[in-house]
């Protein structure tokens, strides 16, 4: 997949803004450009449009008559104001073409065919604006609807939460997509807190939907099972009863699987990481003594475990994690992102270059920004998949 827009969160996902219900309908999108402080001036332009033609009018030759250019007036009313001030435009356009054109010779006069057409400018900008309103309130809408969907599959997380510091960048390929088939999440619980961080296989909106199913059993199995392995058992059968429900329903994504990177923060013993990765690129963990890389296992991507033909789950892999040391967790995005030669972001030596050079570059926020910044920097802003660059540590 391959696309032009970004969209960045960093940290939890912002919000759109909702407009307050009390707002009239034809208000709900404006150009946000033209406004001073808090205040509309969208009426501007057309209000010095409308003075300069009836002045530019009045000084001219009597044989050079512009005042049929009201007409214009309504249009660019519609194309920035509500239907309201459109409607407005327009009888005030007409107005003045009646007092303008009145106070010529008879002789000289626009006459009756310039005021109709002047008329019936303003009626048919009037009828394109509410046209132009209903649109963006759809959009507006569906803008509402991609953020609810946003905001489950990739629900704000709380500064220090789970007892973590932690950090995220979010990047999608899609210009018009909030959110795509990255995800990731921290789940709290007495044993412990527990990381997700995984990237579906394709896009649109199934991607989406098995992220968000992957996500929910997360969220309540990482919570409640003691052992990281019956969690990682439990995301396999999860992805493997999502799929054959997308086969019941005839879908052709029946087939579709996700890559994955499980992680456990032991509550009683601070010194060591867990982890599971599902055929996914293995974390980095940044620190004082460098750069090292977590050891990969041998699970298979979530939805292919079968292939291993055996139903044990996948074993858990301990690894010793120093005070201060960083985990950083990142999608293909990055590590598929390709310079104008083709070549992919080293980002294994580029993070290693800068933390030597830099040792605070290992905190959350500063490392996820260093990798965003490397990435796009690297493959010139076009990114070739969602990217998502997650950073955790035990907090102090």
């Amino acid at each position: 997949m391959s696309g032009r827009g970004l969209r960045t969160v960093s940290g939890p996902p912002a919000r759109l803004r909702r407009l307050p219900a009390a707002v009239p309908r034809d208000r709900l999108q404006r150009h946000q450009m033209l406004r001073i402080g808090r205040r509309s001036v969208t009426w501007v332009p057309p209000l010095l449009l409308l003075v300069g033609i009836v002045v530019t009018d009045w000084y001219t030759a009597r044989d050079f008559r512009i005042i049929s250019w009201l007409v214009l007036v309504p249009g660019i009313a519609a194309a920035i104001c509500g239907v309201w001030g459109t409607a407005a435009f327009a009888l005030l356009t007409t107005a003045t073409y009646l007092v303008a054109d009145s106070f010529w010779p008879e002789e000289f006069q626009a006459g009756m065919p310039d005021f109709l057409l002047s008329a019936i400018g303003g009626v048919l900008a009037t009828l394109a604006c509410t046209v132009r309103v209903r649109g963006e309130q759809r959009m507006l809408h569906m803008r509402d609807v991609t953020d609810t969907i946003r905001r489950t599959v990739l629900r704000p997380l709380p500064p220090g939460w789970g007892g973590l510091d932690h950090a995220a960048v979010y990047l999608t390929a899609d210009v018009e997509a909030a959110v795509g088939g990255d995800f990731y999440d921290i789940q709290p619980g007495p044993h412990g807190t527990r990381v997700l961080v995984g990237d579906v296989q394709g896009k649109g909106l199934g991607a989406v939907e098995a992220a968000a199913a992957l996500l929910g059993t997360f969220r309540e199995s990482a919570y409640h099972e003691p052992d990281l392995a019956t969690v990682a058992a439990r995301l396999e059968t999860r992805m493997v009863r999502h799929a054959g429900h997308c086969a019941a329903l005839g879908r052709d994504d029946a087939d579709r699987f996700a890559t994955a990177v499980l992680l456990g923060f032991p509550a009683h013993d601070p010194g060591t990481l867990e982890s599971v990765v599902f055929g996914h690129d293995p974390p980095l963990v940044i620190g004082p003594s460098g750069v090292r890389q977590l050891p990969p296992g041998d699970a298979l991507p979530l939805g292919l475990g079968e292939l291993t033909g055996t139903t044990d789950p996948p074993a858990v892999l301990r690894s010793p994690l120093a005070p201060g040391e960083t985990v950083l967790l990142t999608t293909d995005g990055v590590t598929e992102a390709r310079d104008a030669i083709g070549s992919f972001y080293p980002l294994a030596d580029e993070v290693a270059r800068a933390v030597a050079a830099a040792p605070r570059l290992a905190d959350p926020r500063l490392l996820v920004a260093f990798v965003r910044d490397g990435t796009l920097r690297h493959c010139g802003g076009l990114l070739a998949d969602d990217t998502t660059v997650f950073a955790v540590r035990r907090g102090a």
